[in-house]
Formats: C-alpha cells, structure tokens, sequence
C-alpha cells in the first residue's frame, strides 16, 4: 500500500504540472521604437521648372533676418511653389494630391571691414560656417524629394557635393559636411516637396552657426491629422 502510495505521488505531480501549462502565458507590453535617422539622396533642382508661386498675406515670399541676438547673421527668403504649367498657385481650388516645392535660400551676412579686424582676435558669429539648417517640426506630407542647389554650394561651400541631408524622425537636417566652409555672402537654396500646401509662416525652422542656434520663420505645412482607427487599443 505504501508503495501504491509513493507512486501516486509523482503521477499527481505531473498532472497538476500539465494542467498549470495550460494557462496562457502573459503578453508582452509593446514598447514603442524610434526610428533611426535616415540619410536621403539629396537632387538638384532646376528653380525654372517650378510653377506659380503661393501669394500669402506677406506675399510670395518671406523674408527673415537670422540674427543672434547682437548682430545680423544673415538671411533666410522662403516660398512655395506649384507644378509647372500651374499658372496660379491657388491650394484650393487643386486636386488633393498636388505636390508642392517648399524653396529656402539661406544668405549668410557680408564681413564688413569693422567687423573684421574684431574677428581676427574674437571671430565674429556671422564668419563661422553654419554647420547646418533644419525644421524643427516634423514635414508633414514630405514625398522623399528634397536637394539643393549644387552650383550654390561649389560657390558658397566650395564643394558642390559639400551638402548632406537626413531625416530625423520626420525632421530635415541640412548639414555642411565637407568643403571649406561657408563664404560670407554666399547663398544655397535648400528645397522639399509635401503634398500638403503651407497652413501659413511658422516658427518652424533653424539655422546652427558656429554652436549658435538661431530660430527662423517660413512657410511650413500643417501638422498630419491621424488615420481613423489607427490609434493604438
């Protein structure tokens, strides 16, 4: 009988074992991922192929100082434009699916002779190469298009190839990567494309200059409105 007994046992045992299996395990909690920045191949863009440019309430351009606070650093002019062969450029009355060129030609300021006999001792802001421009919000829209001009930059950064571009969750970072650095006074026209026409001028983009980051106005698309039934349950 006690033989009988100490055999039941571990029958019982793995029994109870199998029936404890059977419970379902616990499902792990989804931790969201960030995605890692991106580099993009970079186009140029021939500006005459672009059509009518958006007319808004400070007109067809729009033009910012870049200033640090204690002196003019240089320019920023911005606009949107349509497809070529649109004569108006009216997001209104357009198909939903118009692509738009948002257009950015960054100045940076003149050394006057002043200003350089300080900057052989302290260098003046405005003489440093900005080591890059971006937006500070994420494009809504964007079509993968995006460039700059590279005669600009052979003749502002002294490498036409001086340029490259990532997107950073969302975010466009122009970032002066090779070349001598940017000549006082020169001009490079950044561009992107979003199917989405500008919601009006926004504190949405950035110039760096030597460590300095300098808030800059443009026209900029409204935020993405999420899909229905696409958040998460």
């Amino acid at each position: 009988m006690t033989r009988l007994k100490n055999f039941a046992a571990p029958v019982a045992c793995m029994v109870l074992a199998a029936c404890g299996s059977s419970e379902p395990e616990p499902v792990p909690t989804p931790t969201p991922t960030v995605a890692a920045p991106r580099t993009l191949i970079g186009a140029d863009l021939d500006l005459s192929t672009l059509g009518a440019r958006i007319v808004g309430p400070q007109g067809a351009e729009i033009e910012t100082a870049l200033s640090n606070g204690t002196r003019q650093v240089g320019t920023l002019v911005s606009y949107v434009a349509c497809p070529e062969g649109i004569e108006t450029c009216n997001p209104g009355e357009l198909p939903d699916d118009t692509v738009y060129t948002y257009v950015h030609k960054v100045t940076l300021a003149e050394i006057d002779d002043v200003g350089a006999d300080e900057a052989i001792d302290a260098p003046a802001t405005g003489e440093a190469p900005p080591t890059l421009f971006r937006t500070t919000r994420k494009v809504s829209g964007f079509t993968q298009s995006v460039g700059y001009s590279t005669a600009e930059a052979e003749a502002a950064l002294g490498d036409p190839d001086a340029i490259s571009i990532i997107n950073d969750n969302g975010n466009l970072i122009w970032r002066v990567a090779r070349g001598p650095g940017w000549q006082p006074g020169g001009t490079v026209t950044l561009w992107w494309r979003s199917t989405m026409a500008p919601q009006g001028p926004a504190e949405a983009y950035l110039l760096e200059v030597d460590g300095e980051q300098i808030a800059a106005t443009g026209p900029f698309p409204p935020e993405e409105k999420p899909v229905e039934g696409s958040a998460a349950r």
